[in-house]
């Protein structure tokens, strides 16, 4: 498959709190024509074949926010390169497109990043109950699929961008963790998406 080549990369999922390369400028950003969702089956990352997880795609309309990374000059090749090892792990989940975004700061970059493929198999709108159950209980290569999800919510609250859909998972998510093992580590839900009066769970929140 062609690289596309780009200064910047836009993330909108896991590439915003752990973008695992370098790069010398990173701010706010948003995206038109696309809006985050919940819609790439995943039984590696962050699922398995027994226990399939789901994870972030761009899916066509609206417009999202997330994260623009201007890439370290000297290695942005190599940036690249790894971003479609990681992103196109599966080669038909994701499709690589160069779009424009508009900075925090009022500039307009072209960015590299990975639009769902409606095509794939891999491709899934799932009910919420469903959803959020996948989340619960899935886990794969990178670790508990309500890691990622919390991750992700935490990462655009810290930048100051409220994602509707993702908090209304949080407090699906809230409203079923009693039901977790409580053998296995999980990702403490941020304090904000609790039911007023509950305790915050004592559990500490694995790096990503």
């Amino acid at each position: 498959m062609e690289r596309l080549d780009a200064e910047w990369v836009f993330g909108y999922g896991s590439l915003m709190w752990n973008p695992e390369f370098a790069h010398t400028e990173h701010q706010r950003a948003k995206l038109y024509g696309y809006h985050r969702a919940f819609c790439i089956h995943s039984t590696t990352y962050r699922g398995s074949t027994e226990r399939p997880g789901v994870v972030l795609g761009l899916d066509r309309g609206g417009c999202v926010q997330g994260i623009a990374f201007r890439l370290e000059p000297a290695s942005r090749t190599a940036a690249i390169d790894a971003l479609y090892r990681r992103e196109m792990l599966t080669p038909t989940v994701y499709t690589p497109r160069r779009v424009g975004v508009r900075l925090h700061d009022g500039r307009v970059v072209q960015a590299l990043t990975f639009v769902a493929n409606r095509a794939s198999a891999s491709y899934c709108r799932l009910p919420d109950d469903e959803l959020l159950r996948r989340l619960l209980v899935a886990e794969g290569l990178r670790g508990p699929n309500i890691e990622y999800a919390v991750n992700t919510y935490a990462e655009l609250e810290r930048h100051g961008v409220h994602d509707a859909h993702l908090a209304r998972v949080m407090r699906g998510l809230h409203r079923l963790a009693p039901h977790l093992r409580h053998d296995r580590a999980t990702t403490a839900l941020p304090q904000d998406v609790r039911p007023a009066g509950e305790p915050s769970p004592n559990r500490r929140t694995p790096p990503g």
